[in-house]
């Protein structure tokens, strides 16, 4: 799950495609982190509350599906590298890190492994000391892999009409992503 493209993965080559490696590696730093605390959180019984309450439930849903659809907006109107064009598209340790909790995809995840590996049996502890790590080190991986990527385009990108090409590709890959998750 935590290669498939997703908003972090998608934001993870965007940044670095537009902003560079070092720049991005604030999200991608952020990712895992933000991430680690949504399953520490579900761990604690955020997980249960959220899945018993549907409001709370949809709330975070057509939130989080409302928060991809504007960074998807945001991206598809960047067009020139690293300059400031009058369209703010940035995400930093902060976002990143807030992100996760409006990041649909990252609440299955947590939901998913939290309930399936950590809270299945006492104790607790155990389990999650070796999972927490383990899927936070998957996070990174996926997302320094996606920020390469990006940064490995970026010269390519800077010609004509390409990095626009580029972030709007990026944005339907966010927008398809929204539409999936409101389907489930």
């Amino acid at each position: 799950m935590s290669f498939t493209p997703g908003p972090n993965t998608t934001l993870s080559a965007a940044l670095a495609a537009n902003h560079g490696l070092r720049h991005a590696m604030r999200f991608v730093l952020a990712v895992p982190f933000g991430w680690g605390l949504l399953l520490l959180a579900c761990v604690l019984g955020l997980g249960g509350l959220v899945q018993a309450q549907p409001a709370l439930r949809g709330l975070l849903k057509w939130g989080g599906l409302a928060v991809m659809l504007w960074l998807a907006w945001s991206l598809a109107r960047r067009q020139s590298l690293g300059a400031v064009d009058g369209v703010r598209f940035d995400v930093g340790f902060g976002r990143g890190v807030a992100l996760q909790f409006v990041n649909v995809k990252a609440w299955m995840n947590a939901l998913l492994i939290s309930a399936g590996w950590v809270t299945v049996a006492e104790p607790v502890g155990p389990r999650l000391a070796v999972v927490l790590p383990l899927m936070m080190a998957f996070g990174f991986a996926s997302n320094f892999t996606y920020a390469l990527a990006g940064s490995a385009l970026r010269h390519w990108l800077a010609q004509g009409t390409r990095l626009r090409s580029f972030n709007r590709l990026m944005a339907a890959v966010l927008v398809a992503t929204a539409l999936w998750m409101a389907w489930l």
